[in-house]
């Protein structure tokens, strides 16, 4: 890991600055999420039920469930059928699917700002293809924790967040 200050993120380490994850954020409103599903007990839900509830869009893929409804939205079976620009493509597919995702993800019209693997997936081969034609890439994040977190929220109930203490500094 880079000691400069200027370095927003470094896959080796697993670092990304909060001013990376908070600009992705911040500019992101569209979210497909490929793996998602319908069962109220997994991981994907839990992720697009509160991105839904602050108020992003997010459109569930999945050929499996394709045609039913979630969140108010149809759920389709690939990237190909969503018929908007996406900001993200979040990623709940093992580590070893990924650059299948990134693959159909570079050819849509246009491209999506962002490729989001969900916590437990990495994989740095697709990573660097989406970075070399300019799309921002996150690995083993959670959008949902990690806009909590930012946020203050996940300070509600305890947890420490690093971004706001009530502990005095020490230099």
């Amino acid at each position: 890991m880079s000691s400069d200050p200027a370095v927003l993120f470094d896959h080796e380490s697993d670092f990304y600055s909060d001013a990376y994850i908070r600009d992705i954020l911040r500019a992101s409103q569209v979210y497909a999420v490929v793996g998602a599903s319908t069962n109220w007990n997994r991981p994907s839900y839990f992720a697009m039920k509160y991105l839904v509830q602050r108020g992003f869009r997010v459109i569930p893929i999945n050929p499996k469930s394709a045609g039913e409804e979630l969140f108010g939205e149809t759920v389709v079976a690939s990237l190909a059928g969503v018929d908007v620009p996406i900001d993200v493509v979040q990623v709940f597919r093992r580590s070893d699917q990924v650059g299948g995702v990134v693959d159909e993800a570079l050819g849509l019209k246009p491209r999506p700002k962002v490729i989001w693997m969900q916590l437990g997936v990495i994989n740095f081969e697709a990573a660097a293809k989406a970075e070399s034609v300019g799309i921002k890439v996150v690995m083993n994040r959670c959008p949902k924790i990690e806009y909590a977190r930012l946020s203050g929220e996940l300070g509600w109930n305890g947890i420490n967040s690093r971004v706001i203490t009530a502990k005095k500094k020490t230099i």
